[in-house]
């Protein structure tokens, strides 16, 4: 019985060193494939387009195309006077996104997937967007829908529409 469960044993640490064989080229581009057509059929939004509605809670980042390049306005709403609001232009290259609120307020936020993160340090003129202790640093959204429609109809605390034409 022993030298049943020992033959077991090194059989089954035989096969813990094989190499698992790689998938067929087949099969990997075939994802590929798949993704092409549903942002072809307008089931999901190209990569490289940020266009669309970024929430987390009340923290709140629109995006729609503009004459050149992206407008983009974010809110973030605390309530009592603590909040921020910025709007300005955007750039997109690969992963990260060019963002210029003006007056100096320039930065490199990044997408992670299919979410915005702002650098955890901004320029000191990014905090002319903010009142009380409130920052625009480190403002992490995942998007909540790439429709233009719902990106433009973003509202801030004072009914305005920051990604409006």
């Amino acid at each position: 019985m022993r030298g049943a469960v020992a033959a077991i044993m090194l059989l089954l640490l035989a096969g813990c060193g094989a190499a698992k064989p790689a998938p067929p080229a087949q099969t990997r581009d075939s994802g590929e494939r798949l993704e092409r057509a549903a942002a072809k059929a307008g089931l999901i939004a190209p990569i490289g387009d940020p266009t669309g509605l970024y929430v987390a809670d009340t923290d709140r980042v629109c995006i729609v195309p503009a004459k050149t390049d992206f407008r983009i306005g974010a809110v973030i709403d605390y309530g009592n006077s603590q909040g921020c609001g910025a709007v300005g232009t955007a750039r997109v290259d690969g992963a990260q996104m060019q963002v210029e609120f003006g007056a100096g307020c320039r930065f490199t936020a990044r997408f992670e997937g299919d979410r915005i993160v702002f650098p955890t340090n901004l320029p000191r003129s990014c905090d002319r967007s903010c009142t009380g202790r409130v920052t625009l640093a480190a403002l992490t959204v995942p998007r909540l829908g790439a429709s233009m429609s719902e990106a433009r109809t973003m509202r801030d605390p004072r009914g305005g529409m920051p990604c409006a034409s």
